[in-house]
């Protein structure tokens, strides 16, 4: 197939993928291998000695009530910024592809929530919420005289607002591909279905929605690696993992083992665990996505 393509040329096919090839086994399965084989030692705190422990550290990690709750907070965590995060980015997308005034500029201040970096919507949000100078307690203290809400001091209330942070830090990543996708429906598909008396909302359900499922299971994946992965500056801002590790997510907790406690053996058993699990999700997702995903117009 490459000497049809690039008649003359066979070299040529390998030499141009070969850039991307070696990064990829630079950065990512080099150090992935490293990350597997210092999960079976354990080393001392600054790194001069390694013993081999086999599983040890994986028995040590399954049997750890700390981990167990952070798989627990992670879980409930990513639930909320994948559903909520998508219902409200679609609903936002679906008004933004009405004819009303002024939609470039509705379009352009949703979206730029996506161009700031997790660190500043941290700051923002950590801001926002302080509980002695931030503007959403002073609101809420006025608005119910008597309640102050520290949410510092709160696990639940952390998780909440830390979830809605994140929530709201990908809100413009989803509404632009929602939007794309609500503006590659026919139109003509709706048109007949006005004519078949079908209101607004049965239309939606009927027809734009099936034909979104190619973006919908794409920005489900990218979501859910966004949930698990990306979200480390905005915890370390917010709230560190507290108040009492309730908002300690997976990524967090490798983090502070690793680089923190200096327990690289028992950090590298928790990076390979999480690779695992969302690569298993990964593939379930996808297959089950793209089989049922409408991509015919």
């Amino acid at each position: 197939m490459s000497e049809d393509r690039f008649p003359g040329h066979k070299i040529l096919p390998y030499l141009l993928i070969a850039p991307s090839l070696i990064v990829i086994f630079i950065f990512l399965i080099i150090p992935f291998a490293q990350s597997v084989r210092e999960s079976l030692y354990v080393s001392t705190p600054f790194g001069t000695r390694a013993i081999f422990v086999g599983l040890r550290n994986y028995i040590r990690l399954f049997s750890s009530l700390d981990y167990k709750s952070s798989v627990v907070t992670t879980f409930k965590f990513s639930v909320f910024v994948i559903v909520v995060g998508l219902s409200v980015s679609l609903a936002i997308a679906q008004l933004l592809n009405q004819k009303i005034r002024g939609v470039g500029f509705y379009q352009i201040a949703l979206i730029w929530t996506y161009a700031i970096s997790p660190t500043v919507a941290g700051v923002i949000w950590a801001s926002m919420f302080a509980p002695a100078t931030g503007l959403i307690p002073f609101i809420i203290s006025k608005l119910f005289r008597g309640y102050s809400l520290n949410w510092m001091t709160n696990g639940n209330l952390a998780l909440l607002i830390v979830s809605a942070a994140a929530t709201w830090k990908m809100l413009g990543y989803n509404i632009v591909f929602f939007l794309a996708g609500l503006q590659n429906v026919p139109d003509e598909f709706l048109e007949a279905a006005q004519i078949d008396g079908a209101s607004s909302w049965k239309a939606f359900w009927s027809i734009t929605f099936p034909l979104l499922s190619p973006t919908t299971s794409f920005l489900l994946f990218v979501n859910m690696l966004y949930a698990f992965f990306q979200v480390f500056g905005l915890i370390d801002i917010m709230t560190r993992g507290g108040p009492g590790n309730a908002t300690e997510l997976l990524v967090y907790k490798l983090y502070r083992d690793g680089f923190i406690h200096l327990n690289t053996g028992f950090a590298s058993a928790q990076s390979f665990v999480i690779f695992f699990v969302i690569s298993i999700v990964a593939i379930f997702q996808l297959r089950i996505a793209t089989r049922k995903a409408i991509y015919s117009r």
